[in-house]
């Protein structure tokens, strides 16, 4: 049995090359690195790809992980989509209602492997924004609502020990995930995650944090980071098995 956990890359790699997949699709895209895909969705879908951008710099930086530092725009009827283990979709405002081709491959990514970081850019509760939100997933997984994570999943200790879930914002104290077996399939932020690591061409951070400020930017990070690690692999052992490895790279 490998120390290791199973490589998401690797189980959908090994998905790709089957009978049910498109000949084209055989292999990770970019060299096997790290690239966040950005779900193309909505008129405010692109708002926070700086933010993306940033993460994947402080992934490279804090971890092993190779990445390259931007991002990749996919249609979500895109069979390209089965390239990037990785998948973000933000926004403010009422999503469009999907597509019959894009519910089918968002289900199908979703159901063999694939990870959808879902982020309120308005970072309020209540807002068109969720109720959209809501209504796809009660469409594409009717037997997984979205359900509160609590603060002993391992997404908070994925990489970095942590307690809370915030963003640019703190206005909810849990993350929301739909759950396909024991992984997290998607992960629900109202709290503005990319609204925290957003910077401009000049390097300054784009927006405040709120209440906590530069701490709070920070925890945002480490988070981020998180969720990337949970999205490279299946499961982490639920247990203390790696904990002297996360205490030495927690700082």
């Amino acid at each position: 049995m490998p120390a290791w956990p199973l490589s998401r890359r690797s189980l959908l790699k090994a998905l790709l090359t089957a009978p049910l997949w498109p000949l084209t699709a055989r292999a990770f895209g970019e060299g096997a690195r790290f690239i966040p895909a950005v779900a193309q969705l909505g008129p405010h879908c692109n708002d926070r790809v700086n933010g993306l951008r940033r993460l994947a710099w402080e992934l490279q930086k804090r971890t092993s992980v190779e990445v390259v530092p931007d991002t990749r725009p996919l249609a979500l009827s895109s069979e390209q989509l089965f390239l990037y283990p990785f998948l973000y979709l933000g926004g403010q405002g009422a999503l469009p209602p999907l597509q019959p081709a894009e519910e089918d491959v968002l289900r199908r990514y979703l159901t063999y492997g694939g990870f959808l970081l879902i982020d309120s850019n308005a970072g309020a509760a209540d807002t068109a924004f969720d109720g959209s939100v809501r209504a796809m997933l009660g469409k594409l997984f009717p037997r997984s609502p979205l359900t509160a994570v609590p603060q002993s999943h391992v997404l908070y200790k994925s990489f970095f020990l942590l307690d809370s879930p915030p963003g640019r914002l703190l206005d909810k104290p849990q993350l929301e995930s739909v759950n396909l077996s024991k992984r997290a399939a998607v992960i629900y932020s109202q709290n503005d995650l990319a609204g925290a690591w957003a910077r401009d061409e000049a390097g300054n951070y784009e927006l405040e944090c709120t209440p906590g400020g530069e701490p709070q930017r920070e925890l945002a990070y480490r988070l981020g980071i998180n969720l990337c690690m949970y999205a490279l692999c299946l499961d982490y052992k639920d247990d203390a098995v790696h904990l002297p490895l996360i205490m030495r790279k927690r700082e």
